[in-house]
């Protein structure tokens, strides 16, 4: 899974990916695996169980990284359409890293351009895939919907997306 770039770190509930604690990536995931959007969340501390997240994902074969390494934010917002990306991440060089890796998702548009732009392919549309071929390894780009709550789509709605690609786990 792959998004942008994380927020400035005054915004971060955690040391990890989708650090924010009004961002829904850790809820979204709780709510499908557990019929529960609060399965990850610490509430006392405004934050999530970190650990118990990494757990799972290393369960589950879920590797996560962002489409830039480097950035430049603009305004003093986490949004993308704030965000001047410097230095895109080397998705192929990734991959060769992981050789069972078969499907990319990527939560939001910039990060779904950035990565069908690398690999010379058209971005799908909001929860669906364009295949295509990396070093003859058949591969999916997914493009899920943005996990921040300035997305316009209800939770539920948002954990209906993320369902096609968890279910090929």
């Amino acid at each position: 899974m792959l998004g942008t770039f994380p927020p400035a770190e005054k915004r971060w509930a955690m040391r990890f990916y989708y650090p924010n604690f009004t961002n829904d990536m850790w809820r979204i995931v709780g709510l499908h695996f557990f019929g529960d959007k609060q399965h990850f969340v610490d509430n006392q501390h405004k934050g999530y169980r970190q650990a118990e997240l990494e757990a799972f994902l290393t369960e589950k074969g879920i590797a996560l990284y962002d489409t830039c390494t480097r950035i430049v934010r603009t305004k003093n917002t986490a949004s993308d359409k704030d965000l001047e990306v410097v230095e895109q991440t080397d998705i192929a060089q990734m991959l060769r890293q992981l050789p069972h890796c078969t499907i990319i998702a990527t939560a939001g548009t910039l990060a779904t351009a950035l990565c069908a732009g690398q690999f010379g392919i058209e971005p799908p549309k909001v929860g669906a895939y364009t295949a295509f071929s990396f070093e003859s390894r058949p591969m999916r780009l997914y493009r899920m919907p943005s996990s921040s709550r300035a997305y316009p789509m209800a939770i539920e709605k948002k954990a209906e997306y993320y369902r096609a690609i968890f279910e090929q786990l």
